[in-house]
């Protein structure tokens, strides 16, 4: 297993780790602004899989669902965005880790792709990382189901693809700087919208078009979508959208990483369509879908909460893990842990296409879990809640 040392090599942003010559171990420090001395960030896995993340402080955000707005109020009430509007990294060391569900319900899922992007290279820079979990709506992307999309999503894949076009298709170039362009495109084409006006039904099937070609098996949107990886491990934290299970365990958390992964790369085996890894992505037990931890614990008796709880340890117990943090279902009173505080839930529904609720995230540090949350109007006002 290829480990990557990110504070002592300069990867390509959308470098396939696999066709990089890597070392089994990585040694050597880096100096912290603030004076410490830090070990570097170590990551096993293509995508990502185990990540050892000495002594940084985690900020984990839940469910972002296309609101672009939120997306950046919840990273800047973190402490890891810039309030000035240049989308610049505050955050030195820290690890962001996103769980997932970037995509349906909201207009500007690229644009919070793109800067994710962004914040991740200035990171490393900074002896920090960014890393993405792909959730549900990642994978019923790639499987063609757009029931779930917002209008204004297709119409950003319509700009998208010709930003390409004018970008002469370097795809690097493109990516990045699409949240930077992308407001302006954006009302641009609300200046065109009376051109569209009658032709509405034309502009809906370019949209269909466009963002089938980008995110279907292979596409390159769905190729982006596949750095990533559907279980994180970062120091003693697990990290997934709906939840892992025993058998998840099992099967190998790597595999299953490499098999989604190589799924959205459109990777077929001999004549086949690429085949889609099941246990990851399908069905109410898979590791995007299962809402078992997730469930309002005043519904169950004494019994359901002695089983939830064990699978729970003998999860975190096989995986190496003191807690697992999920998201995927909204928590109507915010951020909150469960048995014993071995799962924490941080998805609020915080965008408008859900609950439009206030953003939160979770903190980790010094192995103590804490939720930030915005007491007022103004992310500057914080409530820390420990558990």
């Amino acid at each position: 297993m290829a480990s990557l040392c990110l504070n002592s090599m300069s990867v390509p942003p959308n470098s396939n780790l696999q066709d990089l010559k890597l070392s089994e171990t990585c040694t050597g420090e880096n100096n912290s602004k603030h004076g410490a001395v830090l070990k570097p960030i170590v990551v096993s896995g293509n995508p990502p899989t185990f990540v050892s993340a000495p002594a940084r402080r985690i900020i984990a955000v839940g469910d972002l669902h296309g609101d672009l707005f939120k997306a950046r109020s919840a990273l800047n009430m973190a402490g890891v965005l810039s309030s000035d509007g240049q989308d610049t990294w505050t955050g030195g060391e820290t690890v962001l880790i996103q769980l997932g569900d970037i995509l349906d319900r909201g207009e500007d899922e690229i644009a919070i792709l793109s800067l994710l992007r962004s914040l991740d290279v200035q990171a490393r820079a900074q002896g920090g990382a960014v890393f993405q979990v792909n959730g549900n709506h990642e994978t019923m992307n790639v499987e063609g189901d757009f029931r779930y999309v917002d209008s204004g999503a297709f119409d950003e894949c319509t700009d998208f693809l010709d930003y390409l076009e004018d970008c002469d298709h370097n795809w690097e170039e493109t990516f990045v700087n699409w949240i930077d362009v992308s407001t302006q495109w954006k009302e641009d084409r609300k200046v065109c919208r009376n051109y569209w006006g009658p032709w509405n039904l034309v502009k809906k099937q370019k949209g269909i078009i466009a963002r089938s070609l980008l995110l279907r098996p292979g596409g390159l949107l769905a190729c982006e979508l596949a750095r990533h990886s559907v279980v994180l491990k970062v120091n003693d934290w697990v990290f997934c959208h709906g939840g892992l299970l025993p058998q998840h365990v099992a099967y190998g958390i790597e595999r299953m990483n490499r098999e989604v992964s190589g799924w959205m790369r459109g990777i077929r085996e001999k004549d086949s369509v690429p085949r889609i890894p099941f246990i990851a992505t399908r069905g109410y037990d898979s590791v995007v879908w299962s809402r078992l931890y997730s469930r309002d614990t005043s519904d169950l008796d004494d019994n359901q909460l002695d089983q939830i709880n064990s699978i729970l340890d003998e999860t975190l117990q096989a995986v190496g893990a003191k807690a697992m943090v999920v998201g995927h279902t909204p928590q109507n009173f915010g951020i909150n842990c469960e048995y014993n505080c071995g799962i924490w839930r941080i998805d609020v529904g915080m965008s408008r296409g859900v609950l439009d609720s206030r953003p939160e995230v979770l903190e980790i540090k010094d192995d103590a879990a804490r939720a930030i949350r915005s007491k007022g109007d103004t992310s500057s006002e914080l409530q820390l809640l420990s558990y």
